[in-house]
């Protein structure tokens, strides 16, 4: 079975990574990489952590690329790389626009598609924008749903999706934890925190962007003046827009740290070593439970209701006052925190990877 995986961003590529791996473990499966590149920096940071390198690349990065830009140089890269491999099916993964692109590109070569983190919903096509649109579109699209929890596959089966082609998996960022949690980590902004309740901040959403982030960067200057213990370190997107609120709002202030963006060891070592994270991402939701730490979600909504139902996550939306009582809870109750550090991780047991190659295997015998 010859399998393209397609993926462009960080956040796809820590979670195919690990995927990618299990495939090449495998002796049945000639796994070949095709990378966008809609990323760049960010991407190969990730693909050379984990030891993966592209059989293609694409490259479509330009400077101030829009949504249609990305989606038409993926779409025409991809055609000559499934012309000339032939694959067998197609593996994306979650809501980007390289995945959205990619999956429309092997449905009109008649490519069978696997949709890695398969059922994600907010049912608000605007929240988050552009991927829910991506998503679901995906999901019409393909063949194989590989959903990460039981709520994500029910989503797809009220969507009338075909219940025998969808499996639950658990996460692969589940897995990919295996390779860059080390106990013994630090740096120099680690040793600048020690002492201190470090607070991990992450923010770029694109529906964020403008008076909701000054909103937000309010509450975390609110919260770092009233506890003298409190520190900020605050991985910056590459964004200029989100770089020039964070400038504005938090050079001046000694306990908030801006750096640049962290490759994914970096990242997933600061998760384990902070006190609480609040973020606006997704992946994050799924990664820092696996560690025990809680997550403030600095949304209106999330994709990811089983990380709220499970205790793991809280909704504090994109107000100032709600921001700020949420971050105040935690630092002033330990029952609280103790509860949400603690809650059961709904995301999987990290060997999300084998039981999506396992499931792969079993259904293209039966095609």
């Amino acid at each position: 079975m010859k399998v393209l995986a397609v993926y462009g961003t960080r956040p796809e590529a820590i979670k195919m990574c690990p995927l990618i791996l299990e495939m090449k473990n495998r002796p049945e499966v000639k796994c070949v990489v095709c990378l966008t590149g809609q990323h760049r920096e960010m991407l190969d940071q990730v693909n050379g952590l984990f030891g993966i390198t592209a059989d293609y690349d694409l490259n479509i990065m330009q400077k101030g690329q829009s949504l249609a830009d990305i989606t038409s140089k993926v779409l025409q890269g991809l055609d000559k790389v499934i012309d000339k491999e032939k694959p067998d099916v197609m593996l994306v993964h979650g809501d980007t626009t390289t995945s959205f692109a990619a999956a429309l590109a092997a449905f009109y070569r008649n490519i069978p598609v696997g949709h890695v983190e398969a059922g994600l919903r907010t049912y608000n096509m605007k929240s988050p924008y552009p991927e829910e649109f991506n998503r679901q579109a995906v999901d019409l699209i393909c063949n194989y749903y590989f959903a990460p929890t039981e709520t994500a596959k029910e989503h797809l089966l009220k969507e009338g999706k075909n219940h025998s082609h969808i499996y639950v998996t658990g996460n692969t960022v589940i897995d990919a934890l295996k390779t860059t949690v080390d106990e013994s980590f630090s740096d120099d902004n680690i040793e600048w925190a020690k002492g201190s309740r470090l607070i991990l901040l992450t923010s770029h959403r694109r529906e964020n962007i403008g008076e909701n982030m000054k909103h937000i960067f309010e509450a975390v200057n609110a919260i770092v003046d009233e506890y003298p213990d409190v520190k900020v370190i605050y991985p910056l997107h590459k964004n200029p827009r989100v770089r020039e609120i964070a400038y504005e709002y938090f050079r001046d202030n000694d306990r908030i740290r801006l750096i640049e963006p962290l490759d994914v060891y970096h990242f997933h070592n600061y998760i384990q070593q902070c006190f609480l994270i609040m973020t606006d991402s997704g992946g994050v939701q799924e990664e820092a439970p696996s560690l025990g730490k809680p997550v403030l979600v600095l949304r209106e909504n999330t994709e990811r209701p089983e990380g709220v139902a499970a205790g793991t996550l809280k909704l504090v939306g994109v107000e100032k006052e709600s921001i700020y009582r949420g971050v105040k809870e935690l630092l002033d109750n330990r029952k609280t925190y103790i509860k949400m550090s603690k809650a059961s991780n709904p995301y999987g047991d990290g060997n999300a990877s084998k039981y999506i190659v396992d499931a792969l295997l079993k259904a293209v015998r039966r095609v």
